[in-house]
């Protein structure tokens, strides 16, 4: 993680140094509170990686020395396909609608969408993919 780290800092201070000459040059107050806001957040990432790379050890990618099998095993779990998302984003496209041309279709869209949201997050605990 210590890589991740350089590169948001390095991210960090890139804006760091184009906020102030962007604020000269332009005297935008809201493009340079928005450089400010990047700043800030490419340097509390940068902080974040930084303190979670000191807290747990070297993975095989961060030692100068690691073989490839040492990467080697169990990455996480992967969910295999699912309809779910696609629900979702069609609910929110009703509810996007709805704003447009009433909020009766919001409505329909909310429920539609909440419907959606507990089968997605629900998915795993029933059916053939259930453990």
């Amino acid at each position: 993680m210590k890589v991740e780290a350089w590169v948001f800092g390095a991210v960090a201070g890139f804006f760091a140094v184009v906020t102030p000459i962007y604020w000269f040059l332009s005297a935008d107050p809201t493009g340079t509170s928005a450089l400010v806001m990047t700043t800030l957040l490419g340097a509390l990432v940068a902080f974040y990686l930084y303190v979670v790379a000191q807290q747990i050890d070297a993975r095989p990618e961060d030692r100068g020395r690691a073989e490839v099998a040492d990467g080697a095993g169990e990455l996480g779990f992967f969910p295999p396909y699912s309809w779910w998302p696609l629900y979702t984003s069609l609910a929110l496209a009703v509810m996007v609608l709805g704003v447009v041309f009433g909020w009766w279709l919001f409505i329909i869209g909310a429920g539609l969408g909440a419907i959606a949201l507990v089968g997605f997050v629900y998915e795993y605990y029933r059916g053939f993919h259930a453990h």
